[in-house]
């Protein structure tokens, strides 16, 4: 019990170091163009493996791209992922994505995330803030053909895309939002 407090604690000590370099790196005066090549990357790669998701893009309200969410766990797990939201194809915020998990689960891995919003009321419900999914909002692992078998649930609609990393998880948690406008 003692080793296993101690790894969780180096883990939330990496993390914490790797977001306070982050958070020096400073101001960048081309970060609005390098963002809006991560988000337009971010597109392709989900379009490469999945061109029916055309349709969730032609026909979804709005939209939130998360380019990268990053997961830990040893037992207890988190992930972060910053991300931009686009209303009726126009970027309008930014929103961050945090999630707590506890059960068996070791390991860490990155994704993308992208987050179709079906109409006006479920796009204001997010903008509103504090938004979290619970688990009947379940995330879909893009493949060739899944987006033509996918619908929405609860107004919305949930794509990843694996970027590397690999981790065993058998856990319960949520996904929870924070919406900030442009």
């Amino acid at each position: 019990m003692k080793k296993s407090i101690t790894v969780f604690l180096h883990i939330i000590c990496i993390v914490a170091l790797s977001s306070l370099l982050t958070a020096c790196a400073g101001w960048n005066p081309n970060q609005e163009r390098d963002d809006a090549e991560k988000v337009k990357l971010t597109i392709e790669r989900f379009m490469e493996r999945d061109p029916d998701l055309k349709i969730f893009f032609d026909k979804a309200y709005g939209y939130a791209v998360f380019p990268t969410v990053g997961k830990g766990a040893y037992i207890v797990g988190g992930s972060y992922g910053e991300g931009f939201v686009y209303e009726q194809g126009n970027l309008i915020g930014y929103a961050n994505i945090v999630a707590a998990s506890i059960g068996l689960q070791i390991g860490g891995q990155g994704f993308s995330e992208i987050i179709f919003f079906k109409d006006q009321m479920t796009m204001d419900d997010f903008k509103r803030g504090n938004y979290e999914f619970n688990a009947q909002a379940s995330a879909v692992a893009v493949t060739l053909g899944v987006a033509a078998k996918t619908d929405y649930n609860m107004g919305v609609a949930i794509f990843i895309l694996p970027k590397g990393g690999l981790m065993a998880d058998l856990s319960a948690g949520g996904q929870k939002f924070s919406f900030e406008p442009k």
